[in-house]
């Protein structure tokens, strides 16, 4: 056999044991079905699967339920992945499926939630935005306009990036605020903003912590109470961006979470591609969306981006 065909053989063989990049990134969040804040996030991780040529599985609990999403980053680390993302609402719960990833040579991405306990679970960085420093931004706008005595929203009780949120607000507002904690169920939410806001007539302020699940039953709470109470949301929907700009809603809180599933999916294969990583965490917010910016949006959020 010549040395040009063993060459040629040599290289085919080589073409045909080494795998390309990779090929599976498993994406694990606590976001459930009903919520379109979750549904941008998978738009973003579904997007940049298609722009990558990555195989791309997104997962997630039924409800907000830690055990079952430890069991599904288990069963994750069980496939041997590529690459595994993963939002990081309780640490004490989650921390140890995580680390197991790490132990197991899997890279580990963190987004959305977990920002302060990423680094020390092993994962090599997050995307997101730092949840107490977003509070504190938009409760310091809320005192500017006014507000003097508020409810902090919190429809997703036990979600440490959420009581951050509140705190953070509770810092910047400088008032008094009250945590309401509810469900994720928008006419629940709906009837305890309306009780809340009928028992204290001097309740001014509503801070909600989901555009699509809080936001919009706060507004609906607010307007029905006659009384002129400025509402703020994190995250947008369409018809709380619609609110701002009819003046019905202050501003809602854009953390950008379409980056957060194209980032994270992104970064993980130029990992494997090139061994390429961000040398820090990326902030993807926070953004206050005021009623000068909504309109623009608006579109965005009905399809799915924003």
């Amino acid at each position: 056999m010549n040395t040009l065909l063993k060459g040629a053989l040599a290289a085919s063989a080589i073409a045909l044991t080494t795998p390309a990049f990779a090929q599976d990134i498993v994406v694990v969040s606590h976001g459930q079905a009903n919520d379109a804040f979750w549904n941008v996030v998978k738009n973003g991780v579904e997007q940049a699967g298609k722009d990558t040529g990555i195989n791309v599985d997104y997962r997630a609990p039924e409800t907000f339920d830690m055990v079952a999403m430890s069991q599904l980053i288990d069963a994750a680390v069980n496939q041997e992945p590529d690459g595994l993302i993963v939002s990081i609402p309780d640490a004490d719960a989650l921390g140890p499926s995580i680390e197991r990833a790490v132990a197991a040579g899997i890279p580990v991405i963190s987004i959305n939630s977990g920002s302060d306990v990423s680094k020390g679970l092993g994962a090599l960085l997050h995307v997101g935005q730092d949840e107490f420093d977003a509070g504190k931004a938009a409760g310091e706008k809320l005192a500017e306009m006014g507000g003097t005595n508020g409810i902090c929203v919190n429809h997703e009780v036990g979600n440490v990036s959420l009581d951050q949120r509140c705190d953070g607000f509770a810092e910047g507002f400088g008032g008094n605020v009250t945590v309401l904690p509810t469900s994720n169920d928008p006419t629940e939410i709906e009837s305890k903003v309306s009780a809340a806001l009928a028992s204290d007539e001097s309740v001014d302020t509503v801070m909600a912590l989901g555009a699509g699940t809080a936001g919009e039953p706060s507004v609906a709470a607010a307007k029905a109470s006659g009384r002129d109470v400025n509402v703020a949301s994190f995250d947008l929907s369409a018809n709380f961006l619609q609110s701002v700009v009819d003046g019905d809603a202050a501003f809602a809180v854009d953390q950008q979470q379409f980056l957060q599933g194209y980032l994270s999916v992104n970064f993980m294969a130029l990992n494997a591609k090139y061994g390429l990583m961000p040398g820090g965490n990326v902030p993807s917010g926070p953004n206050l969306v005021t009623s000068d910016k909504a309109a623009q949006v608006v579109e965005l959020s009905a399809q799915g981006i924003r």
